[in-house]
């Protein structure tokens, strides 16, 4: 299939759900402030919040004490929330989104119980979110990363399957098993520079945005997230001002990077942009060939 023929974004029949968790998954914490975003510009509501009891070591991820305009104290638990959203769409179509603080235990039960919840749903697609730290430098597009274990899902959007080999996270384990009941599984990273890698990371947030806008393929207030990210790239900027180790490594990233990128945008990543550019503005984009 050429890539033409192939189709943009997910399908509107599809049901989708993304799943983002803090931690070991999430360099920067851009993968979990996406869904953040679109949980606050879409407005979410939620549908199951999942008792921690089992899955978190509290000395691990420790609950927090805060303090309400009552004057009453109140504790809240870490866990995960899977809520919904009507979206930019119009009719009865639904997001789900599923966000929560990797647990520490008992991975398999909680997967069973996120995907109980997607199958009540009617989830027929899960996008998986992560962010992971690479030797990219601050000042280049951040790169980003999807992929598919599922055939059919790779010859429709043009994916590839992951080469990666190694210790996975609670992504890894949720999408292995959405794949194990029938569910299309799409897993979707952001590189963030390891050497600023404390978040907040709103460059490889809005660059992950951009990725989810895409596959869904309606546009994402980003709001003052563009902003933040320029705020961010000053920053870094001044950090390899005033350390010659970093700025020298920043170089070395930069010219690395250039020396691999192509000469010239393809013209279909051309056409992706501009169609990204006018949905944002309200008009729609130009309509594909059938």
């Amino acid at each position: 299939m050429s890539t033409d023929e192939r189709d943009t974004a997910i399908g509107a029949d599809e049901t989708v759900m993304i799943a983002a968790f803090e931690g070991w998954n999430d360099a920067g914490g851009a993968a979990s402030s996406a869904l953040d975003h679109i949980a606050e510009v879409w407005g979410s509501r939620q549908h199951l919040a999942i008792d921690p009891e089992d899955y978190h070591d509290f000395q691990v991820s420790r609950p927090s004490l805060t303090r309400l305009p009552s004057g009453d104290r109140v504790i809240s638990w870490p866990g995960t929330v899977v809520s919904t959203t009507p979206g930019p769409w119009h009719g009865d179509r639904t997001l789900s989104l599923v966000r929560g603080i990797e647990p520490s235990m008992r991975w398999r039960s909680f997967s069973a119980e996120v995907l109980d919840a997607a199958e009540d749903l009617g989830v027929t697609t899960l996008v998986t979110c992560g962010a992971l730290l690479l030797d990219v430098p601050h000042t280049r597009p951040l790169p980003t990363f999807v992929t598919s274990e599922d055939v059919d899902a790779r010859d429709r959007y043009g994916l590839e399957p992951s080469d990666y080999e190694g210790p996975t996270g609670i992504v890894g384990v949720l999408g292995h098993e959405a794949q194990l009941r029938g569910i299309t599984v799409l897993s979707v990273w952001v590189g963030v520079p390891h050497y600023i890698a404390h978040p907040p990371s709103p460059k490889a947030t809005a660059t992950m945005l951009g990725q989810l806008e895409r596959l869904l393929g309606v546009p994402i207030d980003l709001g003052e997230l563009p902003d933040e990210a320029e705020a961010w790239q000053r920053g870094a900027d001044e950090l390899a001002e005033e350390d010659e180790e970093i700025a020298a490594h920043v170089q070395q990233l930069e010219s690395v990077m250039d020396e691999t990128s192509l000469p010239e945008a393809s013209g279909d990543a051309i056409a992706a942009e501009f169609e990204q550019f006018l949905r944002r503005r309200g008009d729609g984009g130009p309509k594909r060939p059938e």
